[in-house]
């Protein structure tokens, strides 16, 4: 059986009467990205205005008596609603669809459709799964590459069917009908029953499939081929947007290059050149800023040669550095006989560090040092650096190193 939602794709709202309404989870995404399990109802409905998901196509939004739908998943001939308030069987209910998440679904299947067909009509490329994502949709084509004459000729012909004002037909096949035989399709479901759903495009096209359509080509409005990526083993991905997510693709576009106009201070045609050149400065600023840095690295070490407390624990902090700036103070300063304790980034939060000195004691309090400040490294002869977590803890990592220091001149 076809729901109200496959035998009229424009519908927007109907009456019906729940015929079952039993506790259920679902299993979602919160908005934190973390996994949510919620109480509610699965119900299902004697027909419904809500497609379920299916043949690549995510499942409507909307509401029954004004109760969000959160799910809507198809089990054999039956719908179920995920709702989180329940609802009495026998009761007449008026269902209703959120439009633009139907007309987007719509517009990205049928597009999908008629660029499946050209693919395969005009350089044999066939199409082997596809999924309508939130921003964009894929379609998995059986080649490893595709050119981009290839995608530009895909493009040019499917605007031109829509400019045609095409119209597209659902027909419903028995199983032992010929014409079946003839029928674009990717198998059916397991649990399928029933007749055969066959959507056609006028001259174009026949495929077997459950989603929800446009009634005419001219409804998809224009097709942007956005380009290809590598898809699985000897597979190319075919990436594309259809009627209203191109104007949306559009609009964000056009705010991008206002944005990037006003900032460069040059025309669109020129912000590539432009970019390229502040991308050339900053290459030269940061080479220079690096020699600086090591510059400075080697003043540093000798200034700490000269500390009184050389012999016993040094300890530096500087916000700005890297591991090779902390690396070329310990080789300038040659701290064989001294601990030195080095870090960047920081104060009270993530950063770098470096011990440096004797080997032994190296070995052994580098693990410590770590643990003290949150963080991971590794070490040999005479060095231990990594990746810190609690800069903030520095003053108790330097008490150890002078404990220890203490302790091993008292054994002395």
């Amino acid at each position: 059986m076809a729901f109200r939602c496959q035998r009229d794709s424009y519908a927007r709202e109907f009456t019906t009467t729940v015929v079952s309404c039993r506790p259920a989870e679902l299993h979602t995404e919160g908005s934190n990205g973390k996994k949510e399990v919620l109480s509610g109802f699965q119900v299902v409905l004697e027909d419904t205005l809500l497609f379920p998901e299916g043949g690549g196509q995510p499942d409507d939004r909307g509401t029954i008596n004004d109760i969000s739908v959160l799910r809507v998943t198809r089990r054999g001939t039956q719908a179920d609603h995920f709702t989180q308030t329940p609802l009495t069987p026998g009761t007449e209910v008026q269902v209703r669809v959120d439009w633009e998440r139907r007309f987007d679904h719509m517009q990205q299947h049928s597009g999908q459709h008629l660029i499946t067909a050209v693919a395969d009509d005009l350089f044999g490329l066939k199409t082997t799964s596809w999924e309508l994502g939130r921003l964009r949709s894929v379609i998995e084509l059986d080649s490893p590459s595709v050119t981009a004459e290839q995608v530009a000729a895909i493009e040019r012909s499917v605007n031109e069917k829509i400019r045609d004002r095409l119209p597209v037909n659902v027909r419903e096949l028995s199983l032992d009908d010929p014409e079946v035989e003839q029928v674009r399709g990717r198998g059916l479901p397991d649990d399928h029953a029933g007749p055969i759903r066959v959507v056609t495009i006028q001259n174009i096209d026949s495929n077997m499939c459950c989603g929800t359509h446009v009634s005419n080509l001219s409804d998809l409005q224009v097709i942007k081929i956005l380009g290809t990526e590598k898809g699985k083993k000897n597979k190319t991905n075919l990436i594309f947007l259809a009627g209203n997510r191109v104007l949306k693709w559009m609009e964000r576009s056009h705010g991008i290059e206002k944005a990037l106009t006003a900032l460069l201070k040059c025309g669109a045609e020129d912000h590539v050149e432009a970019v390229k050149k502040l991308q050339n400065s900053s290459k030269l600023l940061q080479k220079n800023n690096l020699n600086l840095l090591r510059d400075l690295a080697v003043h540093i070490a000798h200034s700490l040669r000269s500390s009184p407390d050389w012999g016993g624990v040094i300890t530096l902090h500087r916000k700005d550095g890297d591991s090779e700036f902390m690396n070329i103070i310990a080789n300038e300063t040659g701290s064989e006989e001294t601990l030195l304790f080095l870090t960047v980034g920081d104060e009270k939060g993530a950063g770098l560090f470096l011990l440096a000195g004797p080997a032994e004691a190296v070995e052994t309090l580098g693990p410590r040092v770590a643990e003290v400040l949150e963080g991971k490294g590794a070490g040999k002869k005479g060095r231990f650096q990594g990746k810190a977590t609690k800069m903030s803890r520095r003053a108790e990592v330097q008490a150890l190193l002078q404990d220890y220091v203490s302790t091993q001149s008292a054994e002395e």
